[in-house]
């Protein structure tokens, strides 16, 4: 096991860059990397970093040139033979050849396209632009690198022994968590902290850790290259960056209120089984599934990530019940900046109810909270996101109005197409 202390403390960028393979990325991206591929490849795609804590000047925090170094590095990656291997043969959802071999051959010869990067009010304005396929392959490793370096900005601070104690309480601190999360019967829970984590090394601890700590609880890590490295599942399905970008692409308010049902029509030709899960939220879970086709009563189950997560999970019981589906068959994922509290109080509401599993992130990779000085290292707000589309801007709405993006224009018309009312905000942390 990596003594991360030491390695922070004698740090050396060759050894340790911050994102060290194209898979070292969320199994979503690539399971919707390969739907966009098939069905949307030539679409044109800006995404753009969103800085929700304004209080954290990342500009002030992170050196511009260290910042290039690490983005231009990843413009220099490529598959290796093992991660090609792992891809093309390996059994992911009990599925043989996930991934076909036009999307491999594609994937192989990828390098990532160019980024633009300035400063502006102390944040740094990133965007990415190009064909749909290449440039959403940008949005966990841009996430990681911005994460990681403002960590490291707090540790250059620190000497020796006190970055020792800081990851021995951290340590801890998760530990005792776990500890809570074993006594849970009945758990199904998986590291989902790739995009907000404190560093590769502490997310990768924090597996091995979730492993022997929980046994079969743990069900497996979104980060593609540790699944590969420690031999666990792959988990994730998709986001909400694909009925953001098919609802741009709409011609009409007619073609945009069936947008969302579109996108998994095409998720529904790619894949079958644990992967045909909904994600509601983009613009109001109530109004989605009211007008939701009836053949997507039958899948598989949907995963709750905005707004309050127990009113999600019982709207979706009523629908299930609505269309003669016994909720109990069903798999509801809960995954909002969630942290122990709120897993073993959903787990007691809905045990015997539903099948609950839990996607666990920022706190579980990224808690410091109160650890370092001036908590400078406590986790913080930032997305990347698809802003527009063939020159069309997106719009999420969400269940939680606090996450909602978009021209203030198009916001109200999404909310008039989609029936979206009166909604109680929530304050967003990570």
């Amino acid at each position: 096991m990596v003594d991360i202390a030491t390695r922070v403390y004698n740090h050396k960028w060759k050894i340790d860059p911050i994102v060290r393979s194209l898979i070292d990325t969320d199994f979503y991206k690539l399971l919707m990397c390969q739907s966009i591929f098939r069905n949307k490849p030539d679409t044109m795609v800006t995404f753009s970093l969103i800085n929700r804590s304004k209080s954290v000047r990342l500009a002030e925090l992170v050196d511009e040139a260290e910042l290039r170094e690490q983005l231009d590095h990843i413009r220099s990656l490529s598959l290796s033979r093992g991660e090609s291997t792992w891809l093309r043969g390996n059994t992911f959802y009990g599925k043989r050849q996930m991934f076909r071999p036009d999307f491999m051959e594609w994937f192989e010869g990828l390098r990532l396209p160019p980024y633009h990067l300035e400063k502006r009010d102390g944040q740094y304005e990133l965007t990415f632009e190009g064909k749909w396929p290449e440039v959403m392959l940008w949005e966990i490793p841009a996430l990681s690198v911005l994460m990681e370096l403002r960590s490291r900005a707090v540790l250059k601070t620190m000497g020796r022994f006190e970055i020792q104690v800081l990851y021995a309480r951290a340590m801890t601190k998760l530990w005792e968590k776990l500890e809570r999360l074993r006594a849970i019967e009945g758990l199904r829970i998986a590291d989902f902290g790739t995009r907000r984590r404190h560093s590769f090394l502490w997310q990768d601890w924090a597996v091995q850790a979730m492993r022997e700590g929980l046994g079969d609880k743990f069900i497996g890590t979104s980060n593609c290259l540790i699944a590969m490295r420690r031999e666990v599942e792959a988990i994730g399905t998709n986001a909400h960056e694909l009925p953001m970008v098919y609802s741009a692409l709409a011609r009409d308010d007619e073609e945009l209120a069936q947008a969302p049902y579109q996108v998994l029509a095409d998720w529904h030709e790619e894949h079958d089984g644990n992967l045909r899960i909904i994600l509601p939220d983009t613009y109001g879970t109530e109004g989605f599934l009211a007008r939701a086709p009836d053949w997507l009563a039958k899948w598989t189950g949907i995963r709750v990530d905005s707004g309050d997560p127990a009113a999600g999970a019982e709207v979706a019981i009523r629908w299930w019940q609505k269309h003669g589906e016994d909720p109990r068959t069903k798999l509801v994922i809960f995954s909002d900046g969630l942290d122990v509290e709120q897993i073993e109080k959903l787990h007691r509401q809905f045990q015997g109810r539903v099948k609950a599993s839990f996607g666990w992130g920022t706190l579980l990779t990224n808690d410091f909270n109160g650890l370092a000085p001036n908590d400078g290292l406590a986790p913080f707000s930032l997305v990347c996101k698809a802003v527009s589309a063939d020159g069309h801007p997106t719009v999420k709405l969400s269940d939680n109005p606090n996450k909602a993006m978009g021209p203030a224009d198009e916001i109200a018309r999404y909310k008039r197409v989609f029936g979206v009312g009166a909604q109680s905000a929530v304050d967003v942390v990570v």
